[in-house]
């Protein structure tokens, strides 16, 4: 794929045309999917209440994102989108007795997981229902991360005491911001500005992104942008690494999605075909695999040299990286890029190849791999995979690793063996089904699901694992929101009708939040 033409097509609208629906099978799935949403959020009902996370174990609970019921927030949507209406009206009357002028925890909040939780899951929740009582908790929300951007070059500080701000005390943009969290408040700002008609959320995230523009040819990988900025400048061209993964995937993410919630905005159309060029060009890399299976990942970038430098390929492949075969389907589609979503396509296999491999069916949080010299051809070869190992674990020459007690085979290190319930990959097989329609990704997505319950249930809900490599290992006391809100929402849309949360009327924010589709220029401020 790499090199090829690029074949256009003219589509003005990002879903596959179904024909027919295919039920029964689907629906049975669905149910066990919706079922397992519902035990997951009557444990929550009754054990953590009103509290951020349930831990699944102890059935105590956590209060880490502000303290105003994190998993209630972002689980409206998917309440709604599963028809749980009885469900909805319980939780919407809770969310009325939530001040989001007042965090319900000391200390500061994380401006970028407010956004995308709690103000994304009210707007999405609006969206839905037409509600006009999660507007104004939208509006009240928005107004308080508003003073986010109370700095003086108005670029936001990444994490906000609100007291501190109503008691005066100056702030200032962050010098080491996280890319990801000062570029990835643009979708849920924007829609709610067209929701109310007031500009102010939309200006505030487009200073942001117009520097983000303005610099994307200047980084030493131009295209992309380093994993931390400083922000107190306007500085986001330097530095040296360059993750698709952490702490940036959602910054390129948007781009596209902006353009679709904008009605066809030039500059986010200019800006993801130019980070996607440079992505595919160095990033992206076929893996060499036993089988020899032509699948897609994407890796790490590192450049030490001068703007316009070869940047070095890191084959690290993290899950939050398995968003990136659902960016370049949408991107693909909305854009009219065959190419893309074939990659795209790629990739989303990929990241379920690293799902079957590992002993219990689910894919760590971060491994590498052996990459190929190109896409098209890539014959295993054992003497170059087992000096990949000894790179990693320092083996002394000569001696070798047992792949079925070490390592499952293909891996070359896992640096992070835990799962903790993460959406990603089946968010990009979502994506990619509703747009290509190919029916065989359902069966993946199936293959998934019930790898995640049989390692994941607990007596009460679902737990994160310790070491997805080890049959044996104790589950951690952990259930972030997303897996209700994403996790479980994506399976539920994969097996459902093709019209519900259409992708030609919703764009889902990075907390998997359907925001609805504006109609014509972003000028229509009342537009509902």
């Amino acid at each position: 794929m790499a090199g090829q033409p690029v074949r256009r097509i003219e589509s003005a609208i990002a879903q596959h045309n179904f024909r027919f629906w295919s039920g029964r099978a689907q629906l049975q799935r669905r149910a066990k999917v919706k079922a397992a949403f519902l035990r997951c959020w009557e444990a929550y009902r009754e054990h953590a209440w009103m509290a951020d996370e349930l831990m699944p174990i102890s059935g105590k609970s956590k209060a880490h994102f502000g303290g105003w019921a994190a998993t209630l927030v972002d689980s409206l949507d998917t309440l709604w989108i599963m028809d749980l209406k009885d469900e909805v009206y319980e939780a919407v009357s809770a969310v009325m007795d939530i001040d989001f002028r007042y965090p319900g925890t000391a200390g500061t909040i994380s401006v970028f997981e407010t956004t995308i939780r709690y103000l994304g899951g009210l707007l999405a929740a609006y969206d839905l229902s037409a509600d006009e009582r999660l507007l104004e908790k939208a509006v009240e929300l928005g107004d308080t991360l508003y003073g986010a951007f109370d700095t003086p070059n108005r670029m936001p500080v990444t994490h906000f005491s609100v007291q501190a701000a109503r008691d005066g005390m100056r702030q200032q943009a962050d010098m080491n911001a996280v890319v990801a969290e000062i570029g990835s408040l643009s979708l849920e700002f924007t829609r709610l500005s067209q929701l109310t008609g007031e500009c102010k959320y939309y200006s505030a995230i487009a200073r942001i992104m117009d520097e983000f523009a303005q610099q994307q040819n200047i980084s030493t990988v131009p295209g992309m942008w380093p994993v931390s900025v400083n922000a107190f400048h306007k500085d986001f061209h330097t530095g040296m690494s360059f993750p698709l993964g952490a702490m940036a995937d959602s910054l390129y993410e948007y781009l596209p999605k902006m353009h679709a919630l904008l009605g066809g905005a030039k500059m986010y159309e200019d800006m993801y075909a130019y980070a996607v060029d440079t992505i595919i060009q160095h990033a992206i890399f076929r893996p060499m695999l036993p089988d020899g299976s032509s699948v897609l990942m994407a890796g790490k970038l590192e450049s030490f040299g001068l703007a316009g430098s070869v940047p070095t390929l890191k084959p690290d492949v993290e899950h939050l990286g398995c968003f990136a075969g659902g960016m370049l389907a949408l991107g693909g589609r909305i854009l009219g890029n065959v190419t893309h979503i074939q990659i795209g396509q790629g990739l989303a296999v990929g990241c379920y190849w690293a799902y079957a491999a590992t002993p219990l069916g689910v894919m760590p949080e971060d491994f590498s791999v052996v990459p190929c010299s190109n896409w098209t051809t890539c014959e295993w070869d054992e003497a170059l995979y087992q000096e990949h190992i000894q790179r990693h674990v320092g083996f002394q020459p000569g001696q070798t690793v047992n792949s079925v007690d070490d390592l499952p085979v293909g891996f070359t290190a896992i640096t992070n063996r835990h799962y903790i319930l993460r959406p990603e990959a089946i968010e990009s097989l979502f994506i990619l089904y509703r747009i290509t329609g190919d029916e065989s990704l359902r069966d993946l997505a199936w293959n998934m699901f019930e790898s995640i319950q049989n390692a994941t249930q607990t007596e009460l809900a679902n737990a994160a694992l310790s070491d997805v490599t080890d049959t044996t290992a104790p589950k951690m006391d952990e259930m972030e929101s997303f897996w209700l809100a994403e996790t479980l929402k994506y399976f539920y849309l994969i097996f459902s009708e093709s019209s519900l949360i259409s992708l030609d009327e919703y764009v889902f924010n990075t907390e998997a939040h359907p925001l609805r589709r504006a109609k014509g220029s972003f000028l229509h401020w009342g537009l509902r």
